[in-house]
């Protein structure tokens, strides 16, 4: 296994002490009641009081500000200083928001995962075991008997639809402007397949980006009548065009492009398939390729980060495709995907690294040796 630097130094020595390593075991045992007591000091605004006070404020001067019980307030309190989000001064019992707290608040990729985890996750997650041992989603069963969470995703209650979306546009969306770059400046794109396309949005930031672009979205039925609402009327959307398919169907082929085809963009796309299924799909997709096309692989790869806490997202974004998304997938390494785009008689030509939250883009050509 090769990984980046920071990810050596955390994962392949041991760091901690014999205290600290029994706390953390403690600290995972407690873990979802961690989660929550944090979640709820959020919405009920608790950590966001104690940043905006002067000094800190006590436990009553908290009750009066929230309306809440002494009762509940004294519970998330206790709790929390113990998780260690707040802090307390033992001479003035006034409480004050640790660094870790801070975060809580203010970093917009903490919130999102939250957001993620107990909107669209957490039941879910009691079946984690089952989906581990079934190669199947089964904690999406409590949602709707679809087999994966993409066929349902029009379907799902408002506040999980809010909630899936703003964890998957967070991530690409933090790429997409040095993406565009890649993209129309380096390589002069003038026609591209936008595989898994969700709603639009990469298609709308491209025919913005470039005036000469057109854009065909391949994705399921049901998401390219998603797509067209989201684009109709909007700058550039007579240069969208949708394709309805079922990708995970090994006789669906890629439509064949006239004049033939610039570019097949993939974005967090593949972290969708098992690696047999991914192997399957790039080989339709070199069917639909001349050896001018190249073929963008967008994804964050867990062992290309820069910084550990986002290596840790990400395998822990791997349970959640077992759990909830389809029982069979998970945010891959560089080796898995290497395998795959080699298997199915791709090659890369270059990789991109540490656009936005950690994405990197791989660009494959056709393999004729």
């Amino acid at each position: 296994m090769i990984l980046f630097p920071s990810l050596v130094e955390k994962y392949t020595k041991e760091t901690l002490s014999a205290r600290e390593a029994q706390r953390l075991a403690e600290f995972i045992a407690w873990g979802p009641v961690v989660f929550q007591a944090s979640r709820i000091m959020l919405k009920w605004g608790i950590f966001d009081l104690l940043r905006d006070s002067d000094g800190g404020l006590t436990r009553q001067e908290i009750c009066e500000q929230t309306d809440y019980s002494d009762y509940a307030v004294k519970c998330l309190l206790e709790a929390s200083l113990c998780i260690g989000t707040v802090l307390v001064d033992v001479n003035t019992n006034k409480y004050s928001l640790s660094k870790t707290g801070w975060f809580l608040i203010n970093d917009p990729a903490t919130r999102v995962n939250i957001d993620f985890n107990h909107d669209v996750n957490y039941e879910g997650w009691f079946h984690l075991e089952e989906s581990l041992r079934n190669g199947k989603p089964e904690g999406l069963k409590h949602f709707g008997s679809w087999p994966t969470v993409y066929e349902g995703l029009s379907s799902l209650p408002e506040q999980v639809q809010k909630s899936w979306f703003g964890f998957d546009h967070f991530y690409s969306d933090s790429s997409f402007p040095e993406a565009l770059k890649i993209i129309f400046d380096k390589y002069q794109v003038r026609s591209l397949y936008d595989v898994g396309g969700n709603t639009g949005k990469w298609a709308l930031q491209c025919v913005n980006y470039s005036p000469e672009v057109e854009v065909t979205v391949l994705d399921l039925p049901q998401q390219i009548k998603m797509m067209q609402d989201n684009v109709s009327g909007k700058t550039g959307a007579d240069r969208i065009k949708g394709y309805g398919i079922n990708l995970l169907d090994a006789n669906a082929v890629f439509p064949q492009r006239e004049g033939g085809l610039d570019a097949i963009w993939m974005s967090q796309f593949l972290d969708c398939f098992s690696m047999d299924e991914i192997i399957d799909i790039l080989k339709r997709a070199k069917e639909a390729m001349t050896e001018q096309t190249r073929l963008f692989i967008m994804e964050t790869l867990w062992d290309r980060q820069r910084f550990e806490p986002a290596a840790f997202c990400l395998t822990m974004t791997s349970l959640y495709f077992s759990a909830i998304a389809n029982g069979n997938s998970k945010m891959y390494n560089t080796e898995d995907m290497e395998h795959c785009i080699n298997a199915a008689g791709l090659e890369i030509e270059h990789v991109h690294d540490h656009l936005g939250q950690g994405h990197s883009i791989i660009v494959c050509k056709i393999n004729n040796k």
